[in-house]
């Protein structure tokens, strides 16, 4: 059994940090790395993906909206085009420091308020899927089980890896509660890792409205944002390789 374990990163400002990155980076084996729109600056990006290179992580790009005020959590309403034209823009940003680096962009995963958007409306994931082919289309991209996302992404020849995020609770038509609504985010760990590994052998998960819906996943998501997130994916990376797993970066999933 394959799995990787994959963390949003680099989601800092300036002087302002919001997560261990550091310390994270040793127990993750991919990372999406923010491209300077919901959070992150070229300094923090080139400081993450030397960070990511050096622990041997896959990179990706955390594309967002811009709305770095928001952390990307409010909704842009924007013609297609120019969604694409943001898209590329954060792609070739992090495409550039990561060529210095001797780095280069397995994945895209999108965050916040557009990730949520692509993964219910048709029209916005294939701009998305468009944008992401048109800069390399042999990057992979992160999406929820059954999305809009995989399913314009699937069609147009792109690769998909199926994401579980691992703190956060999900509805009975597989997309993430809102988190606003009571429950949306698990915070106490050992719940978290139980459903983590009830996802990866059974292939399923309880909604919070009390449906099971099937949850085929390659990747697990630890929000580094999370508090005690390193602790989190210590926890998980022990128990899935306790369970015979092995932790696999998104570049190595077939």
């Amino acid at each position: 059994m394959k799995i990787d374990i994959n963390s949003d990163m680099g989601e800092g400002f300036g002087p302002y940090t919001i997560a261990d990155d550091a310390a994270l980076m040793a127990h993750v084996s991919s990372a999406n790395v923010a491209c300077g729109y919901h959070a992150g600056d070229p300094v923090i990006m080139d400081r993450t993906i030397r960070l990511a290179k050096e622990h041997g992580v896959d990179l990706g790009a955390h594309v967002s909206f811009p709305d770095r005020m928001g952390f990307g959590r409010r909704r842009i309403d924007m013609a297609l085009p120019e969604l694409e034209a943001h898209v590329l823009y954060q792609l070739g940003a992090l495409d550039g420091l990561a060529r210095r680096a001797g780095h280069r962009i397995t994945h895209m995963n999108p965050h916040g308020a557009l990730g949520n958007l692509a993964s219910a409306d048709p029209e916005t994931a294939a701009a998305l899927t468009r944008a992401t082919l048109a800069f390399d289309p042999k990057i992979a991209f992160c999406v929820l089980p059954g999305s809009a996302l995989e399913k314009a992404a699937t069609t147009a020849g792109g690769r998909c890896v199926r994401l579980f995020l691992a703190d956060r609770a999900y509805l009975a038509n597989g997309q993430l509660a809102p988190r606003g609504r009571q429950g949306a985010v698990i915070e106490d760990v050992s719940q978290v890792v139980e459903r983590v590994l009830r996802v990866i052998e059974d292939q399923q998960i309880d909604t919070l409205d009390g449906k099971v819906i099937p949850m085929p996943v390659q990747s697990i998501l630890v929000h580094s944002d999370t508090q005690g997130a390193v602790d989190l994916a210590t926890r998980l990376k022990q128990s899935i390789t306790a369970r015979g797993g092995t932790i696999t970066p998104l570049s190595c999933q077939a």
